[in-house]
């Protein structure tokens, strides 16, 4: 089985090359994902990020309240900081054990969406590196679709290696300035579909 492991910056078209490897019959597993039902309530982690951060993190309906963690952990890098260590040696956990049965049932291709790839160190667990990535402006743009204001927007960025870097340490790049049937295409290119 050959592995991939894709990632980029935040806004940068990383879900959306997910969706075309899926309809194109490849096994993804987004790390974003993993990290959301490991705080799902009842869980583990989000006890420990309750008694971290305080019951403020925690919504009426027992549930994390997404916009505060962010706040706190996107204003304090030290506090980030904490929260990877909760968070990040599950999310490798999970996605390795999905690797290992992936091999087991003799997949010929896997994909790991991993935002922080290189700076949680996990390329070494790939055969090739792809990089999802777009202009600044573009990104900017479509993260203010998403909500954000340029305050968070600034703050997101900053917390993850630049762009011209995971570029530079990555096998390959899905440049995802056109449209998305551009991004598609190329997408079906790398991988003979």
């Amino acid at each position: 089985m050959i592995t991939f492991g894709l990632t980029g910056g935040v806004g940068m078209g990383k879900s959306t090359a997910a969706g075309f490897l899926l309809r194109l019959g490849v096994r993804v597993v987004d790390t974003d994902e993993i990290a959301r039902r490991l705080v799902y309530p009842g869980e583990p982690a989000l006890a420990e990020i309750k008694e971290l951060f305080g019951p403020q993190i925690i919504s009426t309906s027992g549930e994390l309240n997404r916009a505060e963690l962010a706040r706190i952990v996107f204003a304090d890098a030290d506090a980030r900081r904490k929260l990877e260590n909760i968070l990040h040696p599950r999310i490798r956990d999970a996605w390795m054990e999905q690797i290992k049965i992936w091999r087991q049932e003799n997949c010929p291709l896997a994909v790991v969406i991993i935002p922080l790839l290189f700076e949680t160190q996990a390329e070494a667990q790939f055969d090739k590196i792809i990089c999802v990535a777009c202009s600044p402006e573009s990104q900017q743009e479509r993260l203010l679709v998403r909500g954000w204001d340029a305050g968070q927007i600034r703050q997101r960025i900053a917390a993850q290696m630049p762009v011209e870097q995971k570029i530079a340490k990555s096998n390959f790049v899905i440049w995802t300035e056109g449209s998305p049937a551009v991004h598609e295409q190329q997408v079906r290119r790398m991988f003979g579909k």
